[in-house]
C-alpha cells in the first residue's frame, strides 16, 4: 500500500480511529493487524519472509537475554545465528543475481564456461530497512545496551510498526520499543501537528518530486537523446526529486506515528544546506548513515586506528552503503565516490584553509559559507549522476556531453505527455510548478534555520492558519500527481 494511494486515505483513518477507540492494553494488537495488513497489500506471499525474520531475532534475542553481560561469549552463537539468517535472506533476494551476473561475465570474458543459474526473484518490499532495523536489535542485546524483549507481539510490531515498515526511518529499539508497549490518549494539537507534518510529506512528493520525475525520467531513461544543459538540469531536479521524494515519505511516516502518539526519528536536516560532506551525511537519511556509523564503521575502529586505516574504514563504510542501495554498480560507484569525497577532505582540510585565507573567503564568512554549501551541492549532484543513471555507461554519457555545448533547455519539455494540464505547454507547466514548489520548500528550509515553521504558524489567526491549510492542500490537489507512483526508496 502506498501512501500516496487512495487505499491508503480510507487505512490511516480508519487505523486510527480504531486505535483510539480500542481499549488500551489492546491498542498494540490493532496496529499490528494493521501493519501486517498494510504489508500483505503488496504481496502476501513475501509476509512468509517478514514473520520468519521475526521469529528468528525474537527467539535468539531471547536466547541472548538468559546470559548475564558477565556471560557475553555466550550470546556470541546467538547473535551469530540472527546475523546469518538476516544477511542470507537479503543477500540471496537482493544480491545473488547481481553477483551472479558479474561473475558469469567475467567467466565469459575470459573465456570459461560458467554454470551457476539465475533465479528470477523479486524484492520484497522494505527488506533492507526491516532487516537493518532487526539486526541492530540484536547487536544491541548482544552488547547489553538493551534487554530482550520478551513480548512477541511487541517485538513483531517493532519490526512491522506500518509508517516506518518499508522506507524507514530505520528505528532503533531503545527509542521505538518502549514506546510501543504504551499507548497514547487522543491529544488534539498532537494529531493536527501529526497530520500537518504528513501534508508537508505530501507537497514534497506529490507537487515537486512526483513533477520532477516525469522531467528527469525523459532525459535520464534517453540520455543519449540530450547533450548540455538539459543533461545538467535533469541532473539537478534529480537532486530535487529524491530528496522530496525520500524526505517526503519520511515526513509522512513520522507524522503518521506522531497522530497515534508515536516519535520516530529524524531522517533529515535540510542536507543541501551543508557546507561539508561529512556535515551532508549528518544530515541525509541520518537512520541508515547513524546505522553505519554505529553498526560497521565504529566496530571497524572508525578513526581510533591509524590513518591508513582510517581511510579504509571510511571508505569501506560508504562502499557498503553504495551496494546497500541496489545491486548496479551504478550504486557501488556512488558509495565509493562519497567515501573519496570523505578522504580527500581530510587529507587537503589545511590545504583548503590556506587556500580560503589566500584568496580572502574567510574575511567575509558569509560568502565563504555559501561557497562552501554550493561546492557541496555541486559534488552531490556529480555523484547523484551514478545512483540514477541506469548503468554505468549511461552515466559516463552525461558526464562527457553535460558540458558539450549548451543544448536545447526545450528539449526537457518535449514528450512530456500530460494531457490533463491545462492554460500552458504541457511540459512548461510541469518546470514551472516544480521550480516553484522548490522555492517555496526551501523559503521554509530557510525559515527552520531560526526556528519552526509549525509554531510560527500556530501563533498566527485561526483565518491565517487555515488559510495556510486550504492553500496547501488546492495546490496538492491542482499541481499534484497522482498516478500512485511509488516512492524512490522502495527499490530499496
Amino acid at each position: 500500500m502506498l501512501f500516496n494511494s487512495t487505499e491508503f486515505f480510507i487505512f490511516f483513518p480508519v487505523v486510527v480511529t480504531l486505535y483510539f477507540l480500542a481499549p488500551r492494553n489492546k491498542r498494540w494488537i490493532i496496529l499490528l493487524l494493521a501493519s501486517y495488513y498494510f504489508y500483505m497489500s503488496w504481496k502476501p506471499a513475501y509476509t512468509i519472509i517478514l514473520v520468519a525474520s521475526t521469529v528468528v531475532d525474537y527467539l535468539t534475542g531471547r536466547a541472548m537475554g538468559r546470559y548475564s553481560d558477565e556471560e557475553k561469549d555466550k550470546r556470541k552463537p546467538y547473535l551469530y545465528i540472527s546475523l546469518i539468517a538476516n544477511l542470507v535472506t537479503l543477500g540471496l533476494f537482493k544480491y545473488y543475481n547481481f553477483f551472479n551476473d558479474s561473475a558469469r561475465g567475467i567467466a565469459e570474458g575470459l573465456g570459461m564456461n560458467y554454470a551457476m543459474p539465475a533465479f528470477e526473484l523479486l524484492l520484497p518490499m522494505g527488506i533492507s530497512f526491516y532487516t537493518f532495523q532487526t539486526m541492530s536489535y540484536s547487536i544491541d542485546v548482544y552488547n547489553g545496551r538493551i534487554k530482550a524483549e520478551k513480548h512477541l507481539g511487541i517485538f513483531a510490531l517493532f519490526i512491522t510498526f506500518f509508517p516506518q515498515l518499508v522506507a524507514g526511518p530505520i528505528e532503533r529499539a531503545e527509542n521505538l520499543l518502549g514506546q510501543l508497549r504504551s499507548s497514547f490518549d487522543f491529544d488534539y494539537y498532537r494529531v493536527v501537528a501529526g497530520l500537518r507534518r504528513m501534508a508537508w510529506g505530501f507537497f514534497k512528493k506529490l507537487v515537486i518530486a512526483d513533477n520532477l520525475a516525469l522531467l528527469v525520467n525523459q532525459v535520464y531513461n534517453n540520455p543519449t537523446d540530450y547533450e548540455g544543459i538539459t543533461l545538467i538540469l535533469a541532473t539537478i531536479f534529480f537532486a530535487f526529486q529524491i530528496y522530496c521524494d525520500f524526505s517526503g515519505y519520511s515526513d509522512i511516516a513520522i507524522g503518521a506515528a506522531q497522530v497515534m502518539g508515536y516519535n520516530l526519528m529524524e531522517n533529515f536536516r535540510r542536507p543541501y544546506f551543508s557546507k561539508s560532506i561529512s556535515e551532508f551525511w549528518s544530515r541525509w537519511h541520518i537512520s541508515l548513515s547513524s546505522w553505519f556509523r554505529d553498526y560497521l564503521y565504529i566496530p571497524m575502529g572508525g578513526n581510533r586506528v591509524v590513518k591508513w586505516r582510517w581511510y579504509y574504514n571510511l571508505f569501506l563504510t560508504f562502499l557498503v552503503s553504495g551496494l546497500w542501495h541496489g545491486a548496479n554498480w551504478t550504486f557501488v560507484v556512488w558509495g565509493a565516490l562519497h567515501g573519496f569525497y570523505l578522504i580527500f577532505a581530510i587529507v587537503t582540510a589545511k590545504q583548503r584553509d590556506a587556500l580560503a585565507r589566500t584568496i580572502g573567503l574567510t574575511s567575509h564568512p558569509l560568502l565563504y559559507k555559501w561557497v562552501q554549501v554550493l561546492t557541496v551541492f555541486v559534488l552531490v549532484c556529480f555523484s547523484w549522476i551514478f545512483f540514477r543513471a541506469n548503468n554505468i555507461s549511461d552515466a559516463f554519457y552525461i558526464i562527457k556531453y553535460s558540458f558539450v555545448g549548451l543544448g536545447n533547455i526545450g528539449q526537457v519539455f518535449a514528450g512530456v505527455n500530460l494531457d490533463h494540464l491545462l492554460f500552458m505547454d504541457q511540459g512548461a507547466k510541469v518546470f514551472t510548478v516544480s521550480v516553484v514548489a522548490i522555492l517555496i520548500m526551501e523559503t521554509v528550509h530557510l525559515i527552520q534555520r531560526n526556528g519552526s515553521v509549525s509554531q510560527l504558524i500556530m501563533q498566527r489567526p485561526a483565518v491565517v492558519r487555515w488559510g495556510v491549510y486550504y492553500a496547501a492542500l488546492i495546490a496538492v490537489l491542482l499541481f499534484g500527481q497522482f498516478g500512485n507512483q511509488e516512492f524512490i526508496y522502495f527499490q530499496f
